[in-house]
């Protein structure tokens, strides 16, 4: 027998994989020493037989294999298949560690090697722009007018706990460790020591949640990746970015970058469905934002404090830095010669003073005495600007380029409100409040019976007026008092916090001019915008989900931009508009296919809309981590836009699952935005290097979208007993009971496919394998196609494989999710449907229309099998799917088991132990 656990892992044996073989092998030997340790010999063996037979079914397809598993999964008790799952969901972590640690080393000795930079990186793109013949002024002018921000939202399947998170990040320092540094003997030995205390932590550290998350804790969670990543990794990456321009610059001048990469988040503010995110809420998100921010800034001025210790006799100073030191509180006879020290320590007590003023703390290291409050983060920031100004002056711009350089980004990035914080909300739910506002001041108005001309009527002779609608002195619904409360929150944070601490706001389920004049409505009685003035405090940002909404979404903002008390609105905002495009929604109303062609063309029409009205256009993505949301490489994602849809300004939204994977690892992350950037600036300017789509590839992409979308709503609206199917043959309903967020997984209290929010939507169907929301349609479409083309149809579709980034991008994600599905294993989740008939007449067609999508794929891609131009996926999926296989097995007996009554907690407690291994294992599909 095998006394290491995991440590034959079937690789490839490409060299430069040889270390990720030897991590993977490596942790996986220290899991089965500290499950034999924990555990004994009985549950080590047991999990071992279980990984080898699946390992011979996955590699070499073995009947006897496979029955051997089944048999020994079908018999375990409950105790055996809690430890036997935890070990394979354990190992699926360690995998994905290792497997980042790897994307890490592979750049690290690129860069060493000095070989050409890769794509998708900023070096590659700056090389590119100047071979394009853009100059450095050229690429200076972008930048003053380029946004880029990625926007974290919390997630109604986010299963990881943040104590999960923690042990990996340990694990992952040591893995750095190994890979940095070369270590004698007795370093290699204490590291390997160190990996096993570690991974004996992770295993002893609960997996699951004992209590629902609360939208705090979803904060909290989400701010400790600026501790991880973003608070210094973004920094650098501006320093990085301007060192290389510089260099490009023949004179090598300095270059300094305006802040156009900022955090975004939605964490306290998304309202839409969650009625726990209140004002009382949003206040203490934004405080506990600006805590992180402050006491970031606070630590970063003592160490700077420290290490500036120029003194008077030896170097010059500035007028402004002599006044700045001369403004200090510390009188300490040891700094009195110490100008920086003086100034720094100066900085500190004011600091220190802001943050007791806005937030009533106490820093952890007392001022050296009492000082006014900075009244902004500008304040700072030109503070930290003197000292700059006076050490590039006076002979010490190296000394610029350290700790100071990143700390002058870092308060010009994050302010004191750490990252923007969007307020989302139903426009239903507004409709509904400005409809009681208009009636409690006019018992005669009864704007619900109103058609759309009618309430855009209305909506824009109240926000011309500067009366405030509500009154004081009358009694509103509890839920018009929580809308306005939550608006007036905003308007208070604003003040104290800085501008920018919440600059946007978001209609869900926009379809019309009147969703958006209504928030502009409520606005208006907040103190967000000023009729007076024609001044608007934030961004008014419609966000169009359905098929329908989409369609009619440039019509939307046509008309919109036609109302001239908006218009003037509009020029306060600098003639900027920014639209949101859902991805989750429209792909659970129509379909994988459909909705991709559907965002597309409203791109390009909202492009036209934007340009007729000389309004500038920025689009904020909905994607979600897997594709059936959304999701995919950002980098093929942005390009793949109509050309003239970035114009250097995107925003994206980066769900749950993927912000631990994608943020977790600093130099991941540090890579992941610059992929943001980078693709970004290519999308901009060097849009011109793709043809526009020859006029068949749309017509026959219209085609096929046509196909796709009957095909997918047949089966998922139009088939009776779908929505039984899907209840019963995935986890959606122990989703709904797992305690992994702070909104319900259904708009409303139904089984209705259609309020069902898109997420658990998608989760469900990546649990079962059959990750039917990111391809279902697209066999049947090409097939009509096809049928209806039989000359030249299968050349076209070819050629826009080839030619047209939109679509390979489209075949490239659906490529991804049916490499990661198992029509096997979602047989297995299709044996739990009570109803034999209702069983025997649905999966059929689901195994039929997976078989002939994969079919088509190849044919149109040339391919002989999945993932032949991905070997890096490839790969991944082969290290990784043997041990899913007996988590998806064990699954589906513990589903029987609990929906046939089974009381033990342990079988409940196994099924969500299951769901995190399976999530951990796929990675970005769920």
């Amino acid at each position: 027998m095998n006394t290491h656990l995991y440590s034959k892992v079937d690789l490839s044996e490409d060299d430069k994989d040889h270390s990720l073989r030897e991590d993977i092998r490596r942790l996986g030997r220290i899991l089965g020493d500290t499950v034999r340790n924990q555990h004994g010999d009985e549950i080590f063996d047991l999990i071992e037989t279980v990984r080898q037979n699946s390992i011979r079914f996955r590699r070499d397809a073995d009947p006897a294999a496979r029955s051997e598993l089944e048999s020994t999964l079908d018999s375990l008790t409950n105790d055996q298949t809690t430890q036997v799952i935890r070990a394979f969901s354990y190992f699926s972590h360690l995998v994905n560690l290792a497997e980042d640690q790897h994307h890490v080393r592979r750049t690290r000795a690129h860069l060493i090697a000095g070989s050409a930079a890769r794509r998708g990186s900023l070096a590659h793109t700056i090389e590119a722009l100047y071979e394009n013949g853009h100059s450095t002024a050229q690429l200076l002018e972008f930048f003053q007018t380029a946004e880029v921000s990625p926007v974290l939202t919390a997630h109604p399947t986010e299963v990881q706990r943040k104590s999960i998170l923690n042990c990996q990040m340990a694990i992952t320092r040591l893995l750095d460790e190994r890979d940095r540094m070369q270590l004698t003997p007795e370093e290699s030995a204490a590291n390997e020591e160190a990996v096993g205390r570690a991974v004996l932590t992770l295993w002893q550290t609960r997996m699951l949640r004992t209590s629902k998350l609360s939208v705090l804790d979803e904060v909290e969670n989400g701010l400790s990746f600026y501790d991880y990543t973003f608070l210094r990794e973004l920094p650098q990456l501006y320093a990085g970015l301007e060192d290389l321009l510089a260099s490009k610059d023949a004179g090598h001048q300095p270059v300094e970058l305006p802040s156009f990469m900022k955090m975004g988040s939605w964490i306290g503010g998304d309202r839409d469905g969650n009625p726990f995110v209140t004002a009382e809420v949003l206040e203490k998100t934004l405080a506990m934002q600006a805590t992180r921010a402050l006491k970031f800034y606070l630590d970063e001025l003592h160490t700077l404090g420290s290490q500036l210790s120029m003194a008077t006799l030896l170097v010059h100073v500035s007028a402004e830095l002599k006044s700045l030191a001369e403004r200090s509180p510390d009188h300490s006879p040891h700094r009195s010669d110490e100008p920086y020290r003086l100034a720094v320590s100066g900085m500190y007590a004011r600091l220190a003073s802001t943050y007791t003023q806005l937030l009533g703390l106490t820093p952890a290291i007392p001022a050296s005495g009492e000082a006014q409050a900075y009244a902004s983060a500008e304040e700072l920031s030109a503070d930290l600007d003197i000292v700059h100004a006076s050490l590039l002056a006076n002979g010490s711009a190296a000394l610029a380029r350290g700790r100071l350089r990143h700390l002058r980004r870092a308060v010009k990035v994050f302010g004191f409100y750490l990252a923007p914080l969007d307020l989302r909300q139903n426009s239903d739910v507004h409709e509904r409040v400005v409809a009681e506002l208009l009636q409690a001041a006019n018992p005669e108005m009864r704007y619900l019976e109103l058609d759309e001309e009618g309430r855009i009527a209305v909506l824009v002779n109240e926000i011309s007026s500067s009366r405030p609608l509500a009154s004081p002195y009358l009694t509103y619904s509890e839920e018009t008092q929580s809308e306005l409360a939550i608006y007036r929150a905003a308007c208070t944070a604003k003040q104290r916090y800085g501008n920018g601490a919440v600059p946007n706001c978001i209609i869900s389920k926009t379809d019309g001019v009147s969703d958006m004049l209504e928030l502009a409505l409520l606005l208006k009685e907040s103190g967000l915008l000023h009729p007076a003035e024609a001044r608007l405090d934030v961004n008014i940002i419609p966000l169009f989900e359905t098929i329908g909404d989409l369609q009619n979404s440039a019509p939307s903002m046509d008309r919109l931009f036609a109302i001239p008390a908006y218009a003037r609105l509009l020029a306060s905002r600098g003639n900027a508009q920014e639209v949101m495009l859902g991805y989750s929604d429209s792909n659970k109303d129509g379909g994988f296919l459909t909705s991709g062609w559907e965002l597309f063309k409203a791109e390009l029409d909202l492009v036209k809309v934007f340009e007729t009205h000389q309004v500038r256009l920025r689009l904020f993505h909905g994607r979600g981590g897997s594709v059936g949301r959304g999701g995919g490489p950002s980098f093929q994602a942005i390009l793949a836009q109509p050309a003239g849809a970035v114009q250097g300004q995107i925003r994206l939204t980066e769900q749950g699952e993927v912000i631990t994977a994608k943020y977790g690892n600093p130099e991941v992350g540090r890579r992941n935005l610059e992929v943001l950037a980078a693709a970004t600036m290519e999308a901009s300017l060097l849009a011109h290097t793709e043809a526009p789509p020859r006029p068949e590839f749309l017509s026959a992409m219209e085609e096929l979208s046509d196909h796709a979308f009957r095909a997918y709503r047949h089966l998922v609206y139009e088939t009776e007993g779908f929505e039984q199917y899907f209840w019963e043959s995935t986890v959606i309903s122990e989703i709904a009971g797992l305690n992994i967020g702070s909104r319900p997984a259904s708009r409303k209290k139904s089984t209705a496919i259609e309020d069902l929010r898109a997420i658990p939507w998608v989760f469900s169907w990546s649990q079962c394998r059959l990750m039917l929301p990111g391809w279902f349609g697209f066999g049947a479409a090409v097939q009509s196609y096809l049928k209806a083309h039989p000359d030249n149809g299968l050349q076209i579709l070819q050629s826009m494989f080839k030619e047209w980034s939109f679509f390979s991008t489209v075949l490239s994600n659906m490529e991804m999710v049916l490499a990661k599905s198992d029509i096997g294993i979602a047989s297995r989740y299709a044996q739990l449907v009570k109803d034999d008939a209702l069983r025997d007449s649905i999966f059929p067609r689901l195994q039929a229309e997976h078989a002939l999508t994969i079919a088509v794929l190849k044919t149109i891609s040339g391919q002989d099998e999945l993932l032949a131009a991905n070997p890096l996926l490839k790969r991944s999926i082969s290290n990784r799917f043997p041990y899913l296989s007996p988590l998806n097995h064990v699954q589906v007996e513990l589903l029987q088991r609990y929906r046939q009554g089974d009381p033990d907690e342990r079988v409940r407690r196994g099924i969500h132990l299951s769901i995190n291994g399976i999530a951990a294992g796929l990675r970005n599909s769920g």
